[in-house]
């Protein structure tokens, strides 16, 4: 299959303007260019959380083994249940291995959560439904032994309830979980129950980050005037960490063309996507699109959007090597924004992970915003609740995309797309929570 060129999405576009690019429209070029790596490892299970799978797994079992009780009870025919009665207990089953003895007609078997069923019954009992017991019980071991009776009232359960049937969750040969499915704790349990010790997964995708900007310093240096530590590097090793990618910090690099092409050639070698953050503003030295648009094919964008308006994307090569670019602004708020807007989805997308869209809940708005339409905006929220539970939602103050205290104060993003005007106070609202993701 001959390798897509970012040209070929771009001219297919009619309304492509590349100074006013809508959020949707900037997804959508990203997202069809981006193709997943393809390279599978096997890995012990304790070490798959985070991971993607790369293939399907089929259950080599039953799930359950055995038909089971779903309850602590007491196991007995379904027309015997409806007539109800006094019924003997003929024995006990606890968890574990399938019971000998048999249960003959007019009998029940007390059992246990998870035991199995016996061939001759259906139905199970709660313990709680029944209306006592006429004898002793205690020291039962489940040998088929008599155990005392049981009074169950008529049609107590319907026949065939509290039992689970065997390969009711997951019969064999059917697949239990799916590729690109990112490993989650419960997905740790499932592979358990069916007895997988390795699983198949895409290996780790590696990403390179570095800030650019003369006035950068990262922390212990000196501060001189008009300079800033570094937070954008900080900011992108958190998010990254939370893809479960393998990082590579290659610092901060100074505003010289030479400098800048020998970071893009290291970084392009060594990972599969290159993240930066600054230098891609319309302010920014002409050398910074000379020297992306040299190692590859690389778009600069201006997105309808606040904040993170300018915006570069492609991909370069060195060397027989190559590596999808994100090129994102250089304030603290705009870098995340982009990140969380534009990168996030496509290194899910190149790691081959399935991921379904960020969900969007609803709020009314606590306060009046103002907006004209014409731009997507992502302000950020404090979301809470009144006194009856419900909930609302404010802005954290003022919006600039510098203020970096306001990501911190918000649990977050409150969103206004392209055509949304102003918000009145009471207006509901589109907003994402931060938790899980920033």
């Amino acid at each position: 299959m001959p390798e897509l060129h970012l040209s070929d999405i771009l001219s297919c576009l009619a309304d492509y303007d590349p100074k006013a690019v809508p959020v949707a429209q900037a997804q959508e070029i990203i997202a069809r260019f981006i193709e997943p790596i393809h390279a599978v490892e096997k890995v012990a299970l304790r070490s798959t959380l985070g991971r993607v799978l790369a293939q399907d797994v089929l259950s080599p079992i039953d799930v359950p083994a055995h038909d089971n009780s779903a309850m602590d009870g007491y196991a007995l025919r379904g027309a015997d249940v409806a007539r109800g009665g006094e019924f003997v207990i003929c024995g006990t089953i606890f968890a574990g291995p399938a019971s000998t003895f048999p249960v003959p007609p007019g009998q029940c078997v007390r059992i246990m959560t998870g035991g199995v069923m016996p061939s001759e019954c259906d139905t199970v009992v709660p313990q709680e439904l029944t209306q006592g017991l006429t004898q002793a019980v205690d020291g039962w071991t489940g040998g088929g032994t008599g155990s005392g009776t049981v009074i169950i009232p008529a049609a107590v359960v319907p026949a065939g309830a509290n039992r689970r049937l065997q390969g009711e969750d997951l019969a064999a040969g059917r697949p239990a979980l799916q590729q690109g499915k990112l490993i989650r704790p419960a997905d740790l349990g499932l592979l358990a129950s069916l007895g997988m010790a390795e699983v198949p997964v895409q290996r780790r995708l590696r990403v390179a980050f570095f800030s650019t900007g003369d006035e950068l310093r990262s922390i212990g240096e000196t501060l001189n005037p008009g300079c800033v530590y570094d937070s954008n590097r900080y900011t992108l090793f958190g998010m990254l960490t939370r893809l479960g990618v393998d990082l590579i910090d290659m610092g901060i690099i100074d505003d010289q063309p030479e400098q800048l092409e020998k970071a893009l050639r290291n970084a392009c070698e060594n990972a599969d996507a290159v993240i930066t953050s600054g230098g891609v503003s319309v302010g920014a030295a002409d050398y910074t699109k000379r020297v992306m648009a040299k190692l590859g094919e690389v778009a600069f964008w201006s997105i309808n959007m606040q904040p993170g308006r300018p915006m570069a994307f492609g991909r370069i090569q060195s060397n027989g090597h190559q590596a999808y670019l994100f090129g994102l602004p250089g304030n603290p708020v705009a870098v995340m924004m982009s990140f969380y807007f534009f990168a996030r989805a496509a290194l899910y997308h190149l790691m081959g992970a399935v991921q379904p869209p960020l969900p969007l809940l609803r709020a009314p708005a606590q306060v009046a915003i103002r907006k004209k339409p014409g731009r997507t905006e992502y302000q950020r929220g404090i979301l809470s609740h009144d006194a009856q539970g419900l909930p609302q939602v404010c802005t954290t103050g003022a919006q600039g995309s510098g203020i970096l205290r306001s990501m911190t104060e918000a649990n977050c993003i409150i969103v206004l797309p392209q055509a949304q005007g102003s918000i009145a106070v009471g207006d509901e609202v589109e907003l994402v929570l931060f938790e899980g993701l920033l």
